[in-house]
């Protein structure tokens, strides 16, 4: 994910690729398990969510990093704006499998539509406004990730507990990270906020893969 500003030194922007680079691989390894997870049932959204969250990873782990890993100025730009993108993939799809298979029903449909309209809405800001308006796109980021908050209730109903405490930590450690993703004068903010948001995607896989199932009999 790229920062606010694009000014790295060469060891930063290193780091920065290789953070995410070990991500990537995570996320490769996820989706492996995911799918496998996915293909001994026969509940058909089960499989297609949990596709969808293990996607959305590669997609923001793989752009992120080639991003901070091109030199070609031109191509540097496109990574970029597939980075920005890549965000609101990644948070509406980890929202997909706790919308449509946890939650299910009213609840969980609206919040799908709702959060993946706000998706496509930021990926049409991003791709005519990469680079402006930064602090605004942080805080509709953060927005999304917490609009959760008005489930709260049906999902601790839905959810057990230890897969709502994963999923409200992950969503605190991504927020935390945003503080480093906004201190550009710090060193290394970046690899560092890199870190936190490879902590949240963790902690937001333990939670889908453990205690995400699909309805029984189902």
């Amino acid at each position: 994910m790229s920062s606010i500003s694009s000014e790295y030194s060469e060891k930063e922007e290193l780091m920065n690729a290789l953070s995410h680079g070990i991500g990537l691989l995570m996320s490769i390894a996820g989706l492996i398990l995911l799918i496998n997870k996915g293909m001994y049932q026969s509940n058909v959204e089960y499989t297609v969510s949990l596709i969808v969250f293990g996607v959305s990873l590669i997609m923001v782990y793989g752009t992120s990093t080639a991003y901070h890993w091109v030199k070609n100025p031109k191509l540097k730009q496109m990574c970029k704006v597939f980075d920005h993108v890549a965000i609101y993939f990644l948070i509406a799809g980890t929202y997909t499998p706790f919308t449509l298979i946890t939650l299910g029903d009213t609840w969980g449909w609206w919040m799908f539509g709702i959060i993946w309209t706000l998706a496509l809405i930021g990926t049409i800001f991003k791709l005519f406004f990469t680079g402006r308006f930064n602090l605004v796109s942080t805080l509709l980021y953060v927005a999304m990730g917490w609009l959760a908050l008005i489930v709260t209730r049906p999902l601790i109903q839905s959810l057990d507990w230890d897969g709502f405490l994963l999923l409200a930590a992950g969503g605190a450690v991504y927020t935390l990270g945003t503080l480093f993703y906004l201190a550009e004068r710090l060193p290394y903010n970046h690899a560092v906020w890199h870190i936190f948001v490879i902590g949240g995607s963790v902690l937001h896989f333990l939670s889908i893969f453990l205690y995400v199932k699909p309805p029984i009999g189902v």
